[in-house]
This record gives structure tokens, sequence and C-alpha cells, in this order.
């Protein structure tokens, strides 16, 4: 399986997938942390996460998938949210927690 399609398939399987450094547990870069400390305050129980740290091809895969720069990355069933900056947006609207408990 390539690359594309396994990210599809995580992306697929899970209705709320972060992508980041790190685990929920231990977040390894503060925009993971603070990704993972607005999924929790938004009421997210079922978080799936995806240490790009341990996956070269992920790592990089991921960029091009939402042909998005960065990490961390949301993706809240199978549809791209964003990345830190704009979880915190939508998070300070309410927008956020609206979406994961739709």
């Amino acid at each position: 399986m390539d690359t594309q399609a396994k990210i599809q398939e995580i992306v697929s399987s899970h209705s709320v997938v972060l992508f980041m450094k790190g685990n929920a547990q231990f977040p390894q870069c503060g925009f993971s942390g603070n990704a993972i400390n607005i999924l929790r305050e938004s009421g997210v129980e079922n978080l799936h996460t995806v240490n790009v740290l341990e996956d070269e091809e992920i790592r990089q895969g991921i960029k091009q998938f939402a042909n998005w720069p960065t990490i961390p990355q949301l993706y809240i069933n199978g549809e791209f949210i964003g990345g830190s900056d704009i979880m915190t947006e939508m998070f300070q609207s309410g927008e956020l927690k609206k979406l994961v408990q739709a």
C-alpha cells in the first residue's frame, strides 16, 4: 500500500484523527501539545493520533495529502480541518466543539 492510500485509510477509519509529533500522552512539540489540549477541551473522546516522528513516509506524505506544509493536521469525519492556528481559531469561536460533537 502506498503512503497516500495508507493515510486515506487512517483518515477514513477514525472520526477524529490528529497527525502530530509525539502522541496524546507525550506531545513532542508545542503546536501538537496545543492541538491535544484544544481537542480535550472540545470534548473529543475517540481521538486517534498518528506520530509522524515514527514514520518518515507518513511525515512527508501527510504534507502532500492535504497540500498543507505543517504538522499537526486535524481530520474530522474524513475532512481536513487544518493545523494548530486554525484549530485555535475554531476552538475560540466554538465552531470546533460543534464539529466534533455533530
